[in-house]
C-alpha cells in the first residue's frame, strides 16, 4: 500500500489527518467507511483506537497494558500475508501520532516496547527509502524478531541491505547491523528460506557467516542456491560464493559435490584436499571417474591414496583406461555393434532419381567424404566396413584398397580414420595402425601418426606410447609427416602440460625455416597441451612465432590459427589474459585486431560474462569497406562466452539473428558456426530452422558453414529431422562438390558413434565445462571460418580435432568391483529446482529403463530402486553403486 503522505510527516493530529481525506464531505466518507466494516472489524477498530489513546496516558502502568494488548493483536493477525493484516490497516491513521509521541517518551523499557510496535507498523506505512522499520528495530528491545512473521523479517533484510550500502559509503560503523543480520540469518535458515539468508549475506558481504548456520537438513539446498547464483554474479564474487559452497560440502562430507566445485574453480589444491579428507576407497574410485570424465591429468600421490595397489587401480581410472570397455558394453547392450557403411548413412534410396546421377562429382572427393563419415559413425567400435576388413577376405585386403581410393592428402585422413574407429582402445589400435608406418607414401605415414594421436585421445598411459612413436617424426623433412606427428601429439596430450613436447614444438615455432602450416599446427598443439594453463614460456614462443611472420604470410588463412593457439592457453581464465593482450597490440595491424578478439573470446569462454558479450557485439556491429577478418572470432566469441548458462544462450541466439540481418558478409559466415557451438549436440528447433534457411544461402561459404553446423547441433543424436534435411541438401547440391562434401561430413556427425556419442563440452548437469573438449571444438570452428582454404582445401584433417570433445553420452552403473550392473533408472527432462520449497521432483516426463542408458541433452537420471546407493549425486558416465544396508525386500 502506498504510504499516506500526511501520516509520514508525523505532525498532524488525528482530526487533521482525517480532514485531509480528499472528499467533498469528509464526515460522510468516514461514516460510509465504518458502515462497510463487519461488526467484529468495527469492534477491533474501536479497540485499537482506544489502545492508541491509552498509550499516550501519563500512567506507565496503563501504557504497558495498552502496548501489550496492541502487540498481541498485531502478532495474532500477521499469520497470513496475502493482504495487509487488519490491525495494521486500522492503525494506519495513527502511525504519525504514535511516532510523535514516541519522540517525547523518556528512555525506558516501555519506550523500547513502543519502538518494536512502530517498527512493525512501518512495514506497511513508512515512505519508500525511509528505512523506518529498521530504525525502530535497532532502537527497540533485543528480542525474537521471528515472532512478528516472515514478511516483517523480509522487509527488514531489504532495509538492512540499503542501510549497509549507505554506511559503507559514509564509512560508519556496522556492528549493530551485523548483530541483526545474525538473527535474521538464523531465522531464515530455520524456516527453509535459505536463498533469502544467502542473498542478505551477499548484500552485507559476509558469506562466511553461512558456514556456522547450515546444518544437515538444509546444506544441500543452500549449496544448490550458491552454485546456481554464482553464474550470475560478477567476478570475483562468483569465486567467493563457490568457495563457501565448497567449504560447506566438505564440512558435511559431501565429497563428490565438493569435487565438482573444485574442478569448476580449477583448483588442484582443493582436489587433493578432497582425496586426503576422504578415507573410503570406493568413494575415491568415484572421484577418479569424475576426474576422468572432466579430462584432467592428476598424478595421485601417497597422501591421497596410501596403499600402492589401490593407487595403481585408481590411477588407471583417472587415466581413462576403462573408457573403451564401458563404451562397448553400452553398444552391446543397445545392440549397435554391427558396423555401418557410409551408404547406410546417406540412405540415397530415399531420394528421387537425380541424385544418383551425381557421377560428375569427382570420386576422390566423394571417397574422402565417405572416409570421414565412416570414421565418425563407427568411432570407437573397433570395426567398420572400409578400414578394418580382415585382409585375408576374398576382396584381397580391401582395407589397403580403400586407403588408395583417396588421392594425396586424402590418404592422410583415410589412414587417420583407422585411429578414430579404434578410438580409446590403445593396445589394438597401435597394433592395427602399425602397418601404415612401413608405407612408402608420406601421406599414409602422416595419417598413421595422426591416427596414433587419435587412438590415445583422452587416455593417459604410463609408458607414453604416443610420445615415443610420434616424437621422432616431428623433425622430419616432409611437412605433411611433421603436421601428422604434431597434430597427433596435440590430440593425445591435450591438457597434460607435458614439458618434453613443449621443448620439441617450441623449437619448431622459432625455427625460421619451418613452413607456415607446420608452425600453425605447432601453435595449436601447444595451445591444446597447455590449455587454460596461462603458461608464460609457451605464450612467448607463440608470440615470437607471430612476430616473425612476413606481410604475405599474415594474409594466409592458416596464420590465423596461431593466435588461436595463444588464446587456448588462457581458455576460461578471464583476467589472466590481460598482459598477453597488451603485447598483442604491438603486432602487425593485419593480425592485431584478429589476435585481440581471439584472446578475448578464449579468455572469457564459458564464463557467461555479459560485459564481454556486449563488447564483442560492438565489434561485430562495425561496417568496413572490405570485410575485416577479426569479426569472425568476435562472432564465435559471443557464442563461446554465452554458452555458460541457458538464459545467456537464448539471448545470444537472438543477437546472432540480428547480426544475420544487418552484418557484413564475413559476419554472416561466422554466425552459423556460432549457432552450432551454442547448441552443440542439442538440436533446438529454432536454431535448426535458421541453419536450414542459411544452408540454401547464395553465398556458398555461408551455406557450407550452415551445413557443417547442422551436423554439429545434431552430432551424435541421430536426429531424424536433421538427417532428412541433410538428405535433401545432398540432392540439392549434387553438382557442387564442395557443398556436397560438407553435407556428407554433417551426415557423419549426426550419426556419430551410431548415436552413442556427444560433442557437448558441458557435463555433470551442465555445471562443468571440459577445457580440452571446448578447445577441440573451438579449433575446428576457427578452421571453418575459412571453409574454402581449410576444410574443403587440403587441411580437411582439422576435423579430427573434434575427437577431443567426443564422449559417450551414457550412464553406466557399476558395482563395487567396477563390473557393469544393470539397475532400473528413470530418465527424463531435468527440472531446475533451485530455491523451491519442499522436495520437488528433479525430472519430468520420465521413462524407466535399465542401465546402461543414453542421456540426451538436458536429460537427468535418477535411480528407480532403493536397493543401491549411488556414490555420485549426478548420474552420468560411470557411477559406482553400493548396496543399501537398510534395504528390505518386500515379500
Amino acid at each position: 500500500m502506498a504510504p499516506d503522505p500526511n501520516s509520514a510527516s508525523g505532525s498532524g493530529t488525528k482530526d487533521e489527518a482525517s480532514v485531509k481525506v480528499p472528499a467533498k464531505d469528509p464526515k460522510k466518507k468516514d461514516d460510509k467507511k465504518d458502515e462497510d466494516l463487519s461488526e467484529e472489524d468495527l469492534a477491533l477498530k474501536q479497540q485499537l483506537e482506544l489502545y492508541v489513546e491509552r498509550v499516550q496516558d501519563p500512567d506507565p502502568g496503563l501504557q504497558k497494558v495498552a502496548l501489550e494488548s496492541m502487540r498481541t493483536e498485531i502478532r495474532t493477525s500477521t499469520s497470513s500475508m496475502t493482504s495487509v493484516p487488519k490491525p495494521l490497516k486500522f492503525l494506519r491513521p495513527h502511525y504519525g501520532t504514535l511516532k510523535a509521541y514516541y519522540e517525547t517518551m523518556p528512555d525506558s523499557d516501555l519506550k523500547k516496547y513502543m519502538a518494536d510496535i512502530l517498527s512493525v507498523l512501518a512495514l506497511t506505512m513508512s515512505a519508500e527509502g525511509e528505512r523506518e522499520s529498521l530504525k525502530y528495530r535497532l532502537l527497540g528491545s533485543e528480542g525474537d524478531i521471528g515472532s512478528w512473521g516472515h514478511e516483517y523479517v523480509r522487509n527488514l533484510a531489504g532495509e538492512i541491505a540499503q542501510e549497509y550500502a549507505k554506511r559503507q559509503t559514509d564509512e560508519a560503523s556496522i556492528d549493530d547491523l551485523m548483530e541483526l543480520v545474525q538473527e535474521i540469518v538464523a531465522f531464515h535458515m530455520k524456516h527453509n528460506a535459505e536463498p533469502e539468508a544467502v542473498d542478505l549475506l551477499m548484500e552485507v558481504e559476509d558469506l562466511d557467516l553461512l558456514v556456522e548456520h547450515v546444518d544437515a537438513t538444509n546444506f544441500k539446498r543452500t549449496c544448490l542456491y550458491l552454485t546456481s547464483a554464482a553464474k550470475y554474479l560478477p567476478g570475483p564474487d562468483d569465486m567467493l560464493v563457490l568457495d563457501i559452497a565448497y567449504m560447506i560440502y566438505l564440512k558435511f562430507e559431501e565429497f563428490p559435490n565438493a569435487l565438482q566445485i573444485a574442478l569448476f574453480l580449477d583448483n588442484m589444491q582443493y582436489v587433493k584436499q578432497i582425496f586426503t579428507s576422504c578415507d573410503d576407497l570406493l568413494r575415491k574410485k568415484q572421484f577418479c571417474y569424475i576426474l576422468a570424465r572432466h579430462g584432467i591429468t592428476l598424478e595421485l600421490d601417497d597422501d591421497m591414496v596410501p596403499d600402492d595397489d589401490d593407487r595403481y587401480a585408481l590411477q588407471d581410472i583417472v587415466n581413462n583406461v576403462k573408457l573403451s570397455e564401458g563404451y562397448l558394453t553400452l553398444a552391446r547392450d543397445i545392440e549397435v555393434m554391427e558396423p555401418k557403411s557410409p551408404e547406410d548413412i546417406y540412405k540415397a534410396h530415399l531420394l528421387d532419381g537425380r541424385a544418383s546421377a551425381g557421377a560428375s562429382v569427382d570420386s576422390a572427393r566423394q571417397n574422402l567424404a565417405a572416409t570421414f563419415v565412416n570414421a565418425f559413425v563407427n568411432a570407437g567400435f573397433g570395426q567398420d566396413k572400409l578400414m578394418t576388413v580382415p585382409s585375408d577376405a576374398s576382396s584381397g585386403g580391401s582395407s589397403g584398397n580403400w586407403l588408395f581410393k583417396n588421392k594425396e592428402h586424402g590418404k592422410m585422413s583415410a589412414a587417420a580414420s583407422l585411429g578414430m574407429i579404434l578410438l580409446w582402445d590403445v593396445d589394438s589400435g597401435l597394433a592395427q595402425i602399425d602397418k601404415y608406418f612401413h608405407s612408402t607414401d608420406n601421406h599414409v605415414i602422416a595419417g598413421a601418426l595422426l591416427g596414433v594421436g587419435i587412438v590415445n585421445c583422452g587416455i593417459r598411459n604410463d609408458c607414453d606410447p604416443a610420445l615415443a612413436l610420434l616424437s621422432e617424426y616431428v623433425g622430419r623433412e616432409d611437412a605433411c609427416i611433421r603436421i601428422g606427428a604434431i597434430m597427433g601429439l596435440g590430440i593425445s596430450y591435450a591438457g597434460t602440460q607435458n614439458d618434453q613436447i613443449r621443448h620439441k614444438l617450441s623449437t619448431i615455432l622459432n625455427d625460421a625455416k619451418s613452413p607456415l602450416d607446420v608452425i600453425a599446427f605447432s601453435a595449436i598443439s601447444l595451445g591444446l597441451i597447455y590449455v587454460g594453463s596461462c603458461n608464460e614460456e609457451v605464450a612467448q614462443a607463440i608470440i615470437f612465432a607471430l612476430m616473425d611472420r612476413s606481410e604475405s604470410e599474415l594474409g594466409e588463412p592458416l596464420t590465423r590459427l596461431i593466435p588461436l593457439g595463444l588464446g587456448l592457453l588462457y581458455l576460461g581464465k578471464q583476467e589472466s589474459v590481460e598482459a598477453t593482450a597488451e603485447v598483442s597490440k604491438t603486432f602487425n595491424e593485419k593480425i592485431r585486431k584478429y589476435c585481440d578478439m581471439t584472446l578475448l573470446s578464449c579468455a572469457y569462454a564459458g564464463t557467461g560474462n555479459v560485459l564481454k558479450v556486449q563488447n564483442l557485439l560492438g565489434h561485430c556491429a562495425q561496417h568496413h569497406e572490405k570485410g575485416e577478418a577479426y569479426q569472425g572470432p568476435a562472432v564465435l566469441g559471443i557464442a563461446m562466452v554465452a554458452m555458460a548458462e541457458e538464459l545467456g544462450l537464448e539471448m545470444a541466439i537472438r543477437s546472432l539473428e540480428h547480426l544475420l540481418q544487418y552484418g557484413e558478409q564475413n559476419i554472416r559466415r561466422a554466425v552459423p558456426l556460432a549457432l552450432g557451438l551454442l547448441c552443440i549436440s542439442n538440436p533446438k528447433v529454432n536454431v535448426m530452422d535458421t541453419l536450414s534457411r542459411l544452408s540454401h544461402d547464395t553465398d556458398s561459404e555461408v551455406a557450407m558453414a550452415a551445413v557443417i553446423s547442422l551436423g554439429l547441433i545434431g552430432s551424435g543424436t541421430n536426429n531424424a529431422r536433421i538427417a532428412g534435411m541433410l538428405r535433401n541438401l545432398s540432392s540439392y547440391y549434387y553438382k557442387d562438390a564442395n557443398l556436397l562434401f560438407c553435407v556428407r561430413i554433417a551426415q557423419g556427425l549426426v550419426h556419430m558413434g551410431k548415436g552413442l556419442l556427444t560433442l557437448n563440452p558441458y557435463h555433470s548437469d551442465r555445471f562443468l565445462l571440459s577445457p580440452t573438449a571446448l578447445a577441440g571444438i573451438v579449433t575446428t570452428l576457427f578452421a571453418c571460418l575459412d571453409m574454402k582454404a581449410v576444410i574443403v582445401g587440403k587441411y580437411h584433417y582439422v576435423l579430427y580435432f573434434l575427437v577431443l570433445a567426443m564422449q559417450p553420452r551414457m550412464l553406466l552403473t557399476v558395482d563395487e568391483n567396477l563390473k557393469p550392473l544393470s539397475v532400473p533408472v528413470r530418465v527424463g527432462q531435468a527440472v531446475d529446482v533451485v530455491g523451491q520449497a519442499g522436495r520437488p521432483k528433479t525430472i519430468t516426463g520420465f521413462q524407466t529403463h535399465s542401465t546402461p542408458v543414453l542421456l540426451a541433452a538436458g536429460d537427468r537420471a535418477e535411480l528407480a530402486t532403493e536397493k543401491y546407493i549411488p556414490l555420485s549425486p549426478i548420474l552420468e558416465g560411470f557411477v559406482i553403486l553400493k548396496e543399501n544396508p537398510d534395504y528390505r525386500e518386500d515379500h
